[in-house]
């Protein structure tokens, strides 16, 4: 199932709270990376593997953003 269909099927105050808990872990995901970049104990495959799940999040929260902004014809 994509995204797109399974974002249809859930109201707007479920993709509300999911925005939120992205945004939490996409913040999250930010701070570790710094962190471990900081301190350098971190090695380039787990820096890779947490900035594409980052990434990911990135995506889904704009995709839900999309979902729930209203289209305003100009």
């Amino acid at each position: 199932m994509n995204v797109q269909s399974d974002l249809s099927m859930k109201t707007d105050d479920v993709l509300r709270v999911e925005l939120e808990v992205f945004r939490r872990e996409h913040r999250d995901l930010d701070e570790a990376i710094t962190a471990l970049t900081e301190r350098g104990t971190a090695d380039q495959l787990t820096l890779k593997r947490l900035k594409k799940q980052k990434l990911r999040l990135k995506d889904m929260i704009a995709v839900i953003e999309d979902r729930l902004t209203p289209d305003i014809i100009a």
